[in-house]
């Protein structure tokens, strides 16, 4: 299978799977992922996600398969309007819509679309050997899939579009203006993000999925106070669940919460 899936504890190991074509994208990624994540959301068990490449293909994904002749191409206009549904669906949007945290582990070349799903998740650990470009202006297209409006969300207007207009951006460059949260040795790539998405799967599930969607729908709240009253009712939910005594509880009892996610 294109996409591989693993299930440690209380993450879902999501990996990109072509390394014969260094984890290039292709339709199987899209019909995968969607399946994969649609299990995850239904999972309870399942509290945090980690996304990476396949290691033997030398990248997180090095983009579109520009071998396949189908690639960026469209028969018709009616086929361009009649495929405007499937875009609004594709997992750009699946990915950034899914209630739990994901932890993008970039070990290598992120190109095109590979690059934008990075945007896509809530937060990055890179490789030392991390590399961000994208080319599409250069082969006479534009990122797609509102890639540079959300990288903009994470290092603002001109960083993006430094990035969207062909300059390549590198993993210590990337940890510097906040796009990787974390940048470790590339051996370490995966112990790290697993370490973080740990970390998250500990916390209450449901506080966390409450703080992504402040997050992800107060960026698109232009006024500040709006987000902040909408978060009043985010918070005066979290008060009436099970998860919210036991963290209180534990605190008051010196241990460790054990959220039932109720």
């Amino acid at each position: 299978m294109p996409v591989l899936f693993e299930k440690r504890g209380h993450v879902g190991l999501v990996t990109l799977s072509r390394p014969e074509a260094r984890n290039a994208w292709c339709g199987a990624f899209d019909e995968e992922l969607r399946r994969i994540f649609n299990e995850m959301e239904e999972d309870d068990g399942i509290r945090c996600v980690v996304l990476t490449g396949d290691p033997a293909g030398g990248a997180f994904s090095a983009g579109a398969d520009l071998k396949d002749p189908r690639t960026h191409t469209i028969e018709s206009a009616g086929e361009l309007i009649k495929d405007v549904p499937r875009w609004r669906k594709f997992v750009a949007n699946l990915l950034t819509d899914f209630p739990k945290p994901i932890v993008a582990a970039v070990n290598g070349y992120a190109i095109g679309i590979g690059c934008i799903v990075t945007f896509c998740c809530d937060l990055i650990v890179a490789s030392d050997k991390a590399e961000w470009r994208l080319p599409q202006a250069n082969l006479g297209i534009m990122p797609a899939y509102g890639g540079p409006v959300r990288l903009a969300r994470w290092v603002g207007k001109g960083l993006a579009m430094r990035l969207s207009l062909g300059f390549p951006l590198d993993a210590e460059e990337a940890y510097r203006i906040g796009l990787a949260q974390w940048l470790v040795p590339h051996a370490e790539i995966l112990d790290r993000a697993m370490a973080v998405a740990d970390h998250i799967a500990a916390q209450s599930p449901l506080a966390t999925r409450m703080v992504k969607e402040s997050l992800n729908r107060g960026m698109d709240i232009p006024n500040v106070g709006d987000a902040a009253l909408i978060d009043v009712y985010r918070f005066l939910a979290l008060t009436l669940t099970e998860d919210k005594a036991e963290g209180h509880d534990a605190w008051l009892e010196r241990r460790k919460p054990d959220f039932p996610g109720r």
